[in-house]
């Protein structure tokens, strides 16, 4: 009897090899169809985010930054609402189909979006709901996350998710970059009247958002396939050939989930997703505040200083895969962290200086050349720049110089990749190799609640008392994760790892 023989259940080394070889073909190609959906969710926020604030202004003069951090915030708290809701469905179901379902939601949301200076009143809320449609069919990334992790081995898992964070962060670049070249349309553009649609600077944008969201469906429907294996790359089980009513579930693994290092990871991540959201929404207002921009500058100058973030993000992403290898995962989050630290301390104003005032015709020798924020309708001839005279604290809040601003953004630029790729990377490892889609829906449930209240947050604040406060709450709130990670830090290892599967 040949060794063939001997096991009817044993299939042929050449067809094996080949199934193999075309499974993992295949599993990369359906990788790589999630890092471009991750790329558009970027996309799908950071496109418009430098021109929320003109837009706003436009469509409703009445709107002032308070409601400003609302609109930013709803994106999140849209993400926030529907990702363990598509966490959920992924669990039960063909990972396909909440895929397809969000991305269709935050199409249609982007077109919604495009529109919203139609209706002849309410129009700010419109925006509103808008914005919140949009964050709804970005609640796609835990089930993004959920299937990267569930198809990559605990020695791929760091650099599968390096590769996807650095996807998000070419979104987080060519959003604000495309925003920017996409001013050339000026804020009056042309109109469609045959749907009733103006396109221009800030609706373009969302449009362009849209048609690549139907290349992103198109993606999912052809080219996906489902693909799960263990911590150690061993096939679990494959649905690329299964009727979608007929999908198994994975079976258990035995051994329990450390909550506590799961509780700590999402608030980890919630600090770290806080603190960007902070800076992402305040960086228009705050140059505008302290650097004399127009509406335009601020767009256009604010959406090259994001782009260069991104590219920087890019790489120390790259960085973060070579480097976790020898020094491992918890250092890199903690030297993260400290960076951001160092970043918000430094935009930190001093000295003796002052931005100038609005509406007033004080003469002020120590103020700077720089000028500051509109606060004049859009029709007036001239566009008026200063510090608003309603912000009283323009008065006696020393300016923050563009010096500040720069280094600012480079640390934060270093920091905030390193700490977000770093944070869900060993939440995945955690939660090992059982079913993560609800796992994920809560990390990314937490980080859109970092981003609803982030903006809500750092408007009133910033309104209210300024940057000095509003930065050096920051601070504190980064100072408190450098200690609780410190304290967990034990704690967050890998499942197997933990349950003595595998070395660490």
């Amino acid at each position: 009897m040949s060794l063939m023989e001997s096991d009817e259940n044993t299939p042929l080394l050449r067809g094996d090899t080949e199934g193999v070889e075309n499974a993992d073909r295949s599993r990369w190609r359906s990788i790589r169809v999630m890092y471009f959906t991750m790329f558009l969710s970027s996309v799908g926020f950071t496109i418009v985010i430098t021109s929320i604030w003109p837009y706003l202004k436009k469509i409703d003069d009445n709107a002032d930054a308070s409601f400003l951090g609302w609109v930013v915030a709803a994106y999140s708290l849209g993400q926030m609402v529907a990702s363990p809701l598509f966490g959920l469905w992924s669990n039960h179901r063909p990972q396909r189909e909440p895929l397809v379902c969000s991305i269709f939601i935050n199409v249609s949301a982007n077109i919604y979006y495009a529109y919203v200076d139609l209706p002849a009143s309410h129009n700010k809320i419109h925006m509103l709901l808008a914005r919140t449609f949009v964050g709804f069919g970005a609640g796609n990334v835990a089930v993004v996350r959920s299937y990267v992790a569930g198809a990559t081995s605990l020695k791929e898992r760091t650099s599968a998710m390096a590769n996807m964070s650095a996807c998000q962060a070419l979104g987080f670049i060519l959003g604000p970059a495309l925003q920017a070249a996409l001013c050339f349309i000026g804020e009056t553009g042309f109109s469609v009247k045959l749907i009733r649609l103006q396109v221009n600077m800030y609706t373009a944008p969302a449009l362009l958002a849209a048609c690549v969201g139907v290349i992103n469906i198109l993606l999912v429907i052809f080219v996906l396939r489902e693909h799960f294996v263990d911590d150690k790359g061993r096939d679990i089980r494959s649905i690329n050939y299964t009727p979608e009513d007929q999908v198994p579930v994975a079976p258990a693994v035995e051994g329990d989930i450390d909550q506590i290092a799961v509780l700590t990871s999402n608030i980890l991540f919630f600090v770290v997703l806080f603190i960007f959201a902070v800076f992402e929404t305040i960086s228009t207002p705050l140059s505008m505040d302290m650097f004399a921009w127009t509406r335009k500058d601020a767009v256009l100058y604010n959406g090259i200083i994001l782009a260069a973030i991104g590219f920087e993000s890019i790489i120390i992403f790259l960085v973060v895969k070579v480097v976790s290898v020898r020094i491992g995962d918890r250092p890199l989050l903690l030297g993260g962290l400290i960076v951001i630290f160092a970043g918000f301390f430094i935009l930190l104003p001093w000295g003796n200086q002052y931005p100038q005032i609005q509406w007033t015709d004080i003469d002020n020798n120590t103020m700077p050349a720089l000028r500051l924020a509109p606060t004049l309708a859009f029709n007036a001839s001239v566009e008026p720049t200063g510090c608003p005279s309603d912000q009283t604290w323009c008065l006696f809040t020393p300016v923050i110089y563009l010096a500040q601003y720069i280094i600012s953004d480079i640390l934060i630029g270093v920091g905030y990749p390193t700490c977000n790729v770093m944070s869900y990377t060993l939440y995945s490892k955690i939660l090992g190799t059982k079913p993560q889609g609800v796992y994920m829906g809560w990390l990314t449930a937490s980080g859109s609640g970092a981003r609803t209240l982030g903006p809500v947050f750092v408007s009133h604040v910033y309104t209210i008392l300024g940057p000095r406060w509003a930065f050096s709450i920051i601070c504190a709130i980064v100072l408190a994760a450098v200690i609780l990670l410190s304290a967990m830090y034990k704690r967050l290892i890998a499942f197997s790892v933990r349950h003595g599967r595998i070395e660490d």
